[in-house]
């Protein structure tokens, strides 16, 4: 035994060893003496860890910098090129996602020389020689600390994803659109892009409600999603504006391009029926479509409100079909005229 590991006494087992996704936790170990880097190999495989081994600071770091870098490491403080302290700092000042838990080995045994370390971003240390069994349970100590963090971070996107997509179907919601969409307005302007807006409405949507029911109404609107979704570009963005609206946004897309692009999502949801349960209903889409650089388009509520007019002449028009904005959009105050029409005649 190396004499900077003692033989752990006899003790109750620890249980199985540390899995991460169905395969062994890999732990980096940073260590420039060959006799002690095997040994921390063998201890690290028995105990069931899958061990990364660095021969110094500088190889520690590059392996640390990788995506798929293991998330529990052991750096010895005295390396060549770089010793663990550094390493530390380096990882820290990184403040990279996922978390990675450092264990310091050191010789030194002086309080400043512990608060150096820690100041450095250790998580915790073991001063040589240490007992191979508490190296061991300040590993699991690390890992559920891991665990706990992954957990954190899961339940944090879950939150994200819940204030920032619609609940019934995936999409983004209203106000994630409109931000995207106002994102896309700026960037446009500063690059002189074209982009374009498609707003997107179900086709009588209220005789499916009262028809089939509501459950099948919402197993309407999450297939319709769907098939839109699958029918744009990968990076177009797509949202529920509200009830059986939506908003398409389409980065470098104006007129003729934008319609071919329109039609490619009309004719998604009218190409076949949909099926709920035992039903069978057809659904189609009207569209209204505008672009930035029409006259009077100069923001997000202006475009929205070109894109609305459009679906409003392609509702009056017969449905089922995209309609391309006015040569010349009316003036703001106008526009609610048509709009109080569209409320009563939308569906």
């Amino acid at each position: 035994m190396s004499p900077d590991i003692t033989e752990p006494r006899p003790r109750t087992a620890l249980g199985p060893g540390p899995q991460s996704s169905g395969r062994p936790k890999r732990v980096l170990a940073a260590e420039d003496n060959p006799v002690f880097q095997s040994m921390l190999r063998t201890m690290l495989t028995k105990w069931g860890y899958e061990a990364v081994m660095a021969r110094d600071g500088v190889e520690a770091w590059q392996i640390l910098q990788a995506p798929d870098s293991p998330r529990l490491a052991i750096l010895d403080w005295m390396m060549p090129g770089m010793d663990g302290v550094e390493v530390c700092r380096r990882v820290r000042a990184a403040d990279r996602e996922p978390y990675i838990y450092i264990l310091l080995l050191t010789a030194r045994t002086e309080s400043q020389d512990i608060v150096e370390g820690m100041d450095a971003g250790a998580d915790d240390y073991l001063t040589k020689p240490f007992n191979a069994h508490e190296l061991r349970v300040r590993l699991r100590a690390g890992s559920r600390i891991l665990d706990l963090q992954e957990e954190l971070l899961v339940a944090r996107e879950a939150l994200r994803e819940q204030a920032t997509h619609d609940s019934l179907t995936g999409l983004l919601n209203r106000a994630s659109i409109l931000q995207a969409l106002q994102n896309e307005l700026s960037r446009a302007d500063r690059e002189s892009q074209p982009v374009s807006l498609l707003m997107v409405d179900l086709d009588r949507f209220k005789n499916i409600n009262d028809t089939h029911g509501h459950l099948a109404g919402d197993a309407v609107l999450r297939e319709a999603a769907r098939r839109m979704k699958s029918a744009i570009r990968r990076y177009d963005a797509i949202g529920r504006y509200g009830g059986e609206e939506f908003l398409i946004l389409l980065p470098g897309c104006e007129g003729e391009t934008a319609r071919l692009q329109a039609e490619r999502v009309r004719e998604s949801l009218a190409a076949s029926p949909f099926t709920s349960g035992a039903d069978s209903v057809s659904v189609t889409c009207s569209i209204g479509a505008s672009w930035r650089g029409r006259p009077g388009i100069s923001d997000t509520d202006s475009l929205v409100r070109d894109a609305d007019l459009a679906l409003y002449c392609a509702k009056d028009r017969g449905r089922n079909r995209v309609e391309m904005a006015a040569a010349q959009p009316p003036a703001a105050g106008d526009a609610d005229l048509p709009s109080l029409a569209l409320a009563v005649d939308r569906h």
